[in-house]
């Protein structure tokens, strides 16, 4: 049997194999609310036989998202048109959705990537950002206001708003973002963290405020729903946040019962130098699992269902995400199935579909005419 085609239990849910969608941002939201554009993308998505499906980073509160084309679970609109997609992709998929719940921290307010991707100022549409400390992320910019302990709480409470809305819309599972530079990584890099008080300093207290909204979102997420982390494991920057600190970090949410670490990488800073190549970030992933037992998620320059099988098959990692390389080949689960011998789910509008050479591919089906 494939390993990537083989299931996983993560608390209350078991998934069919171990190819997940990563959550890709769309930038097509209009005030957090999502479009027909979502309503495609993500009925598209649920059909291409990876076993789990997470939502783009939802954010939780209007100033936390990253442009002004993100998706958000701040407002009942949202919550209304993302349970009506849900809805849909309901009937003709059984392929688990999870949320990725963000917050962008000092690079929110930046123009969509095809804009070119920067801060917007005030004066021309954008808003004014929080951070950890009142640093900007790039040098030149206007700087973020360092939360105090009110703005600290409001977002607390914010996760756990939205938490409790994905729960209501049937959400399967919760990745909560700690990674690519957004909020909670701003918590935990020594880069842009420079807080004298109890969340600022040493590691124990740069986690803090991360564990504070784990704890919170865990707490309210129903006990038999999976709740992951996505880490930068390291910033690519001399003297920020690197593995060791990750593994502090894995090891504290471990202890409160995460269900995985999904291990990225990069994003806290322009100074970043990344050495990228296929498969780049399992390295990461690897030494999650290897010395916390994790369960762990790898992702970065995945794209040939071989690659994807040997991660798994040798315990470098349980599972594997795609993004871009699903957005290019929205089939590529079928297609890794094909070759590795796995079998897929698909829809019965699409069983005809299997090749001549591949009749067990999608399970036992029938096709009959007359």
């Amino acid at each position: 049997m494939s390993a990537l085609f083989s299931p996983i239990k993560l608390r209350g849910l078991t998934l069919k194999n171990r190819v997940v969608v990563s959550p890709m941002c769309q930038y097509s939201a209009e005030d957090g609310v999502p479009t027909d554009w979502h309503f495609t993308h993500i009925n598209n998505l649920s059909l291409s036989g990876a076993a789990m499906f997470c939502i783009e980073a939802t954010h939780v509160e209007a100033i936390g998202r990253i442009t002004p084309g993100c998706l958000g679970l701040y407002s009942d609109a949202a919550e209304a048109a993302l349970k009506q997609i849900l809805t849909s992709v309901r009937k003709h998929s059984s392929t688990a959705v999870a949320m990725q719940l963000a917050h962008a921290g000092r690079k929110a307010s930046s123009a969509r990537p095809w804009d070119g991707g920067q801060l917007i100022p005030q004066d021309a549409g954008g808003w004014q950002t929080v951070a950890p400390s009142a640093l900007p992320h790039k040098e030149g910019e206007a700087a973020p206001l360092a939360l105090d302990a009110a703005g600290l709480k409001r977002i607390r409470e914010a996760f756990v708003d939205a938490a409790k809305r994905a729960d209501r819309i049937g959400i399967d599972a919760i990745e909560l973002h700690g990674a690519h530079g957004y909020l909670l990584h701003q918590f935990l890099s020594p880069i842009s963290n420079r807080r004298t008080d109890e969340y600022g300093g040493s590691l124990e207290n740069r986690m803090r405020f991360p564990l504070e909204v784990y704890d919170a979102v865990r707490a309210v997420f129903p006990h038999d729903k999976p709740v992951g982390m996505r880490v930068s494991s390291t910033d690519w920057v001399e003297g920020g946040w690197d593995l060791a600190q990750t593994l502090e970090f894995a090891n504290a949410l471990k202890a409160r019962g995460v269900d995985w670490i999904d291990a990225s990488s990069g994003g806290v800073s322009p100074l970043q130098k990344i050495a990228l190549g296929p498969g780049y970030q399992v390295q990461f992933a690897e030494a999650i699992k290897r010395e916390t037992g994790l369960p762990t998620i790898a992702v970065g320059l995945i794209t040939e269902p071989k690659q994807a099988e040997e991660i798994v098959a040798s315990g470098k990692a349980d599972m594997v995400a795609l993004a871009r390389g699903l957005l290019y080949d929205p089939r590529w689960a079928w297609h890794a199935a094909a070759e590795l011998g796995g079998e897929v789910e698909a829809p019965p509008q699409y069983w005809r579909s299997q090749p001549s050479t591949q009749k067990a591919l999608f399970g036992k089906t029938t096709f009959g005419a007359r």
